[in-house]
């Protein structure tokens, strides 16, 4: 029926949506309709794949995946990885990681994936040391090297690029990094390598209920959002805060 050339999918509107929208054309050659859903919030995309309202959703890493399925016993899973934001550490009052005096102040974000890559950012660039050093739940509590004894202010992701003047650095997302005016190929004092830990465990996936993962839908898409056309799209339009990762 006319239903099954229709692709419905759940996106967060900035990057993802547009991405999506990038791929429609394609799509349309193979004579199918892309249909963009749009969500401001994390929780709705999931609940509405799962009760069958998507075909798939587009905003998550699997971190928070995982995490979804465990609190909600759902069987969401990842049908293929699109793109990663890259977390910066920028400067505040500091110019430099060198230049950092004992006791400055570090802003990073308090939520638990991002509060994790700054502190494995923190300790790619040689300031701190984890207990485990591949620890992707890591806090502050589970620093056990501090040697310039950093001080830690964690805020809410959106508040850290707005007090930036008053620490001596931050570690930020990409798309508060552009945001608060920084370019984030070139203003960064340390950022995710692309083939490090952060950028694999923090890929942003296409996702489907689990059994769907190879349906004509979910080929379809894949074929479309893996394509030239969009990764250049990307590469143009986001300048360095997302990185696509095929």
């Amino acid at each position: 029926g006319a239903s099954d050339k229709v692709i419905t999918v759940g996106a967060t509107p900035t990057p993802h949506a547009e991405i999506l929208n990038a791929a429609k054309d394609a799509l349309e050659a193979e004579g199918y309709t892309l249909k963009v859903v749009e969500f401001t919030d994390y929780v709705q995309p999931n609940t509405a794949l799962v009760d069958g309202d998507l075909d798939a959703n587009y905003f998550q890493h699997t971190p928070y995946l995982n995490n979804f399925n465990k609190e909600n016993g759902t069987d969401l899973v990842a049908a293929f990885d699109m793109h990663y934001e890259p977390f910066g550490i920028y400067a505040g009052k500091t110019a430099s990681i060198e230049e950092l005096a004992d006791g400055a102040s570090v802003a990073i974000p308090n939520d638990g994936s991002n509060e994790t890559r700054a502190l494995l950012l923190l300790q790619d660039a040689g300031l701190i040391k984890l207990k485990d050093p591949k620890d992707i739940n890591a806090t502050p509590k589970d620093i056990n090297a501090n040697p310039k004894n950093l001080k830690f202010k964690e805020l809410e992701a959106a508040v850290v690029p707005t007090v930036i003047k008053d620490v001596d650095i931050a570690a930020l997302n990409g798309n508060y990094a552009i945001q608060a005016g920084f370019d984030p190929t070139k203003d960064t004092l340390a950022t995710e390598k692309a083939g490090g830990l952060a950028a694999k465990t923090y890929q942003n996936i296409l996702v489907v209920k689990e059994g769907n993962e190879n349906t004509a839908k979910t080929k379809e898409l894949k074929k479309a959002l893996k394509s030239d056309e969009v990764r250049d799209y990307i590469n143009k339009n986001y300048k360095g805060a997302v990185v696509p990762v095929f």
